[in-house]
């Protein structure tokens, strides 16, 4: 099974600010759905909690959460107790088949464990100065821009690109 991470950043690497995200660009929110649609998803309990009540669980996804409470539980959302196990549990097959990729989409501590894990990255980069309190996980030289859809305008006004890597 590929195992790929999926985040958006600014040009410094905040990814988040006190558990949301500090900008809007739905056209990346666009690409997060499609891209991870279909998909099991594996995500921190504190990436959990963050997403609107209306939209937990993910929908069409597999919503599997990382969690160290072994008490923990959310209707519509399976629990692990790492990424290892999470990874496991997207593997499993749900129906007739296994699936072929599952996707890891925060937060910080949760992508820097997947890391050693990961297959590809889909990183969409924001170009705007943010403050903020999580950062992606630093890419050692393994890695490399496999695609760049290069630098587009979005409807909110900010500059953006979506690039994939591989290694």
């Amino acid at each position: 099974m590929n195992v790929g991470l999926i985040w958006a950043q600014t040009l410094d690497g905040v990814i988040g600010a006190d558990n949301a995200i500090p900008w809007r660009v739905p056209e990346d929110m666009a690409h997060f759905k499609a891209t991870t649609l279909g998909h099991p998803v594996v995500m921190g309990r504190r990436t959990w909690d963050s997403l609107p009540p209306r939209f937990r669980p993910l929908s069409g996804r597999r919503n599997i959460v990382v969690t160290r409470d072994p008490r923990w539980v959310a209707e519509g959302a399976e629990r692990a107790g790492s990424i290892a196990e999470a990874l496991e549990l997207a593997a499993e097959p749900l129906k007739s088949t296994a699936p072929t990729a599952a996707w890891v989409i925060g937060g910080g501590e949760i992508y820097r464990a997947a890391l050693e894990y990961a297959t590809t990255l889909s990183v969409t980069e924001i170009d705007s100065p943010v403050s903020g309190d999580v950062y992606a996980p630093v890419l050692g030289p393994t890695w490399k821009v496999a695609e760049d859809k290069g630098w587009q305008s979005s409807t909110s006004g900010l500059r953006y690109r979506i690039r994939r890597y591989t290694r």
